[in-house]
């Protein structure tokens, strides 16, 4: 499965899990690169279980949906305990919603956690905004995406009266994602 990427975001319904998934599954795209982008959430949607998967591949993709995640992307407690165990031992990428995941030692997965509900609460006064921080600062500490294929996905996929928001929100995620790239 070389030159294929796994990606899961998980947390619970009306956190913006399938729209972060959709922005990066269409940055993709941006960037010609071979996309399949899956999503599923509880019943009730709102607070239930959320993911959503993203399949990166420089040729076809024979199977569209996610067998061992290269790259995780946590915002709850529950995603968090119930996808660790997916993500792929010794390259793995964990990146977490720091104070609403508990994440557990795992020698072998790099874990980073990034301030993206309190950073986007504080400094964006909208917690609804959460997700595409975690989204820039996913983009920025993996370069899976350019920022550029990112923020014209916000511009073509979200409504005229959203983007503002959602475009500081990407870049306060880039500038936090920036402590982890280095």
């Amino acid at each position: 499965m070389s030159g294929i990427t796994q990606i899961r975001l998980g947390g619970f319904g009306g956190q913006g899990i399938v729209l972060a998934g959709v922005l990066l599954g269409h940055a993709g795209v941006i960037e010609g690169k071979q996309v399949s982008v899956s999503n599923s959430y509880g019943v009730a949607a709102r607070g239930s279980a959320c993911k959503a998967e993203i399949i990166f591949a420089e040729g076809p993709i024979d199977y569209p949906h996610l067998v061992s995640a290269d790259i995780f992307v946590a915002m709850s407690q529950g995603a968090y305990n119930t996808y660790i165990k997916d993500v792929r031992a010794g390259s793995g990428f964990v990146l977490l919603d720091q104070g609403y995941v508990n994440p557990q030692k795992i020698p072998d997965i790099a874990q980073k956690e990034i301030p993206a509900t309190d950073s986007a609460v504080r400094k964006l006064k909208e917690r609804q905004s959460a997700n595409i921080v975690l989204l820039g600062a996913l983009v920025e500490a993996t370069q899976i995406v350019s920022r550029q294929s990112v923020r014209k996905a916000i511009m073509t996929q979200m409504e005229e009266r959203f983007r503002p928001l959602n475009l500081k929100a990407l870049a306060l995620g880039i500038e936090l994602g920036r402590e982890i790239h280095g």
